[in-house]
């Protein structure tokens, strides 16, 4: 009668084990599910990341960071640019083109002055391009103020080529180090977390087979 009761209660107790595996199983199996979504993501924006911000990072040449003193700063010319009045409308407005000279202390060689590699990129004469826009008497007011505060702070941080093959130098990049740093740290995180979610998963299922395992040695 004892042994009876007991194989009752032994079997009360599998089909209770068997419930809570057969629970467990679609929450672990959509845990997984998640980490793999997690770390799938991660690789895209890796990728994402890598064809565009970091290979413009990867690819800018002005890497050294120095002071540049503020030779000259004069307005040279005006450049025509055209704007978007409408739907197949374009109109043509001008804006001055200011050129800056700089002696970099690091060097002492004086160079060109651009605001960043896509002005660089898109024009060599002058340091900065506005947008274009009808109202040009802004953008003239916009080019005076940036030329009257490079005079008034002659001392301006910028960035030049170590090699010295390039005859320009940047006020800013487009993405410095802190930049790249904080846009990759989201990824890596997700990464992260991703892997952590299997671990921990695949874990508790290996401790579940060593409960069970034992179990099996003490009857």
């Amino acid at each position: 009668m004892i042994r009876s009761i007991y194989q009752k209660f032994s079997e009360l107790d599998l089909l209770d084990k068997k419930k809570t595996v057969t629970a467990l199983k679609p929450g672990e199996d959509r845990a997984i599910l998640l980490g793999l979504g997690m770390i799938l993501f991660s690789f895209m924006m890796y990728f994402v990341l890598g064809i565009t911000i970091l290979r413009t990072y990867a690819d800018s040449v002005w890497t050294e960071e120095g002071v540049c003193v503020v030779v000259n700063s004069t307005v040279t010319a005006e450049i025509n640019c055209s704007y978007n009045c409408g739907s197949d409308c374009w109109r043509v407005s001008k804006y001055p083109c200011l050129q800056v000279y700089v002696s970099v202390n690091s060097t002492g060689g004086v160079k060109r002055l651009s605001h960043n590699e896509d002005t660089q990129d898109a024009s060599s004469e002058c340091f900065y391009l506005p947008r274009c826009q009808k109202d040009s008497v802004t953008l003239h007011t916009m080019i005076a103020n940036i030329s009257e505060h490079l005079k008034v702070n002659q001392q301006v941080p910028c960035y030049y080529d170590p090699s010295g093959h390039q005859d320009s130098v940047l006020l800013t990049r487009l993405y410095d180090h802190s930049i790249v740093f904080h846009l990759l740290l989201w990824p890596s995180c997700m990464l992260t977390g991703g892997v952590l979610i299997i671990v921990m998963v695949k874990f508790t299922q290996y401790l579940c087979r060593l409960c069970d395992e034992i179990s099996k040695i003490t009857r």
